[in-house]
């Protein structure tokens, strides 16, 4: 061992095989919460899937057990048991060492959307036990492994059998380590809206659902011959369309371009992007490929007919997609992501191959299709003359109203300039803001109160939005300005703090507050929600107070009826009405103290889970609104 304070060759540790993963499993799937623990299910069920994409696999079934586990079964041919150059089966090779698979082989795969090929030897390795049944040769293989280690025997090398089958095929059982996530349990509705949006994507498989953990079980089959169109009819299911939607595809130097969009009578646009099955939720190569192309080619079909005349300046990228649901699905051989998580493609062939079948085949079809294309341009005519409008009132009051970043009243800023150390709350009321004002650490933490219920914007002018005395205040003390669909005023790089927390009551009107400045995050500044920069804060509801032990804060009804089971003598128990009835003393301990708080962190995870938070926290109903905030907040992780 090393003597401290000596930095030498003894300093530097090597983590050997799965080792690394369970050191630093955010770097391998992006996080310990419930998102990274879904995740587990994704990186086995896109496994299956790229054996479909093979045309090897015509059914996934992926079972959430009672007991915790979870188990996905497929048809495929199953992973492969045979001897290894390394002496030993290909099945523990796999489970086993990172960036082994089928996946590095061009004549195994020609697409596949597990690309690092690190998605089985991971789930291995942050699973307290890992179970796997493969089927194959006419005989069932067998290998367990624990927290990553093998626990089977190899018999010569290879793994012991079950019995004989016919059947071909993989199921792999496995039960989260709890020692690694902070939570154990599957969160169901994300995982049925990724399986679903997977069976959009691949028309020809079949992928059923199972949830045996309540007392009611679900049995869900989710197959969509109709593909991405059904995809985009799902999605504009509670909207007013212009026309049919419009579909396509086409092949370009070897990667499938696949289509589908429609329009809509609502005022923003929603673009999906997807590489081999893949979400990208901060888009790529692709979606600039598809979205300048058709940009370029709307213009010149306005001037053909007149809508725009030659002295005219040209419709904006933003006006012609306005009111457009699209998604732009490719297959590609060989993918390029930024980062692990796969959230953005930067593959420049994508965009040349995007843009080919895209030109060929738009204008094939508007050439047959006039009437559609007149209602299509009409939508950015409309587009257009409300974006000239509202620039000249967002320049008038740009202009003429702006504050420094220190000298708005209301901002209590803290002492730090270093944005990666900052946080700032947006705290609701006077007596909550003046109680969170005492109570923060000034080196890094500053305050913003908020009067009120700030404006819904989805439903306000751009003029009305800017003129709002509350959000005006927070794009001047976060300093990256803002975007709106008509340009871009807005530049991460500038945001003065790391954690934007939403400190509101834990009631019905404090998450009604949550809900308004999320709609606002949202659609004016997205990239603080896509890059992880917006919390929620979790005051707790009760302080319970034993007459023999410790104090503790309980931040549900849940939380109560567990301590109510546990706490064997008397207590007297507090409930908080809001922020606001705190001494400073507490609101540090119980909300803002790093070491001690609960912070939700704002995230999005799929498309169709996209669209629909969307659709709750824009729409017009307010009850949903409500009562999403309400449920989801719940599911708070800890921030420590």
């Amino acid at each position: 061992m090393a003597n401290k304070g000596t930095y030498d060759a003894s300093s530097i540790t090597i983590l050997e095989g799965l080792e690394a993963v369970r050191k630093r499993p955010g770097m391998y799937i992006g996080s310990v919460s419930t998102k990274g623990l879904n995740h587990l299910i994704y990186e086995i069920v896109d496994n299956a899937v790229d054996e479909h994409l093979a045309g090897f696999c015509d059914e996934i079934k992926v079972t959430l057990e009672a007991d915790g586990s979870a188990t996905i079964v497929d048809d495929g041919r199953g992973i492969p048991v045979e001897m290894h150059a390394k002496g030993i089966s290909a099945e523990r090779i796999v489970f086993t060492t990172l960036h082994a698979g089928g996946k590095f082989d061009n004549e195994a795969y020609k697409t596949s959307g597990g690309l690092h090929g690190v998605g089985s030897s991971v789930v291995n390795a942050l699973s307290a036990y890992l179970d796997i049944e493969v089927s194959k040769n006419g005989y069932i293989y067998h290998d367990r492994y624990e927290r990553g280690e093998p626990t089977i025997a190899l018999e010569g090398g290879l793994l012991p059998t079950l019995g004989k089958t016919k059947k071909t095929g993989t199921k792999v059982n496995f039960l989260p380590d709890d020692t690694i996530f902070e939570k154990t349990k599957f969160r169901a509705e994300d995982v049925k809206s990724r399986l679903h949006e997977t069976a959009y994507l691949n028309p020809k498989l079949t992928i059923i659902f199972e949830d045996l953990r309540g007392e009611e079980k679900e049995h869900i089959v989710y197959h969509e011959p109709k593909g991405i169109l059904g995809f985009i009819k799902d999605l504009n299911k509670k909207k007013e369309a212009i026309h049919e939607p419009i579909y396509y595809k086409g092949t370009e130097e070897g990667i499938e371009v696949e289509v589908a969009f429609q329009y809509v009578n609502e005022f923003h646009e929603n673009i999906l992007g997807f590489c081999n099955n893949i979400y990208n939720a901060e888009g790529g190569t692709h979606l600039t490929g598809f979205k300048t192309t058709f940009t370029t080619i709307m213009n010149q079909y306005a001037k053909e007919l007149g809508i725009l005349k030659e002295k005219d300046a040209n419709f904006t990228g933003a006006d012609i997609r306005n009111g457009m649901t699209a998604i732009v699905s490719i297959k590609h051989p060989d993918p390029r992501f930024e980062g692990q998580t796969k959230t953005k493609l930067d593959n420049p062939d994508a965009a040349k191959a995007t843009s080919k079948v895209t030109s060929d085949e738009i204008t094939l079809y508007f050439d047959r299709n006039v009437e559609i294309l007149k209602k299509i341009l009409s939508c950015a005519e409309k587009a257009a003359k409300i974006r000239k409008t509202e620039e000249r009132a967002k320049t008038n009051l740009l202009t003429k109203q702006r504050f420094s970043f220190d000298s708005n009243g209301k901002l209590a800023n803290c002492e730090s300039r270093d944005p990666k150390k900052c946080e700032i709350f947006i705290v609701e009321g006077d007596s909550a803001g003046g109680s969170a004002k005492t109570a923060r650490n000034r080196d890094f933490q500053a305050i913003l109160p908020i009067r009120g219920k700030i404006l819904n914007v989805e439903k306000a002018s751009i003029d009305k939005v800017l003129a709002n005395a509350e959000i005006k205040s927070m794009i001047n003390a976060f300093g990256c300005g803002f975007s709106e669909g008509y340009g871009n005023d807005f530049d991460i790089e500038k945001l003065r703090y790391d954690k934007i927390i939403v400190m509101a009551d834990a009631d019905v009107d404090g998450a009604h507050i949550s809900t308004l400045l999320l709609t606002l995050f949202y659609r004016f500044m997205p990239e603080l929600i896509f890059q992880g920069h917006v919390y929620i804060a979790m005051p707790p509801l009760y302080k319970a107070m034993p007459s023999k032990g410790e104090e503790e804060y309980l931040y549900d009804d849940q939380a109560l009826a567990k301590y109510r089971e546990r706490q064997k003598g008397a207590f007297t128990l507090q409930r908080y009405k809001g922020l606001g009835e705190m001494d400073a003393d507490q609101l540090w301990e119980t909300t803002l103290n790093p070491e001690t708080r609960l912070l939700k962190l704002v995230e999005i995870e799929d498309a169709r889970m996209a669209t629909g938070v969307t659709e709750m926290l824009m729409g017009s109903e307010v009850p949903p609104r409500r009562s999403f905030i309400y449920e989801n907040a719940k599911e708070a992780e800890l921030d420590v």
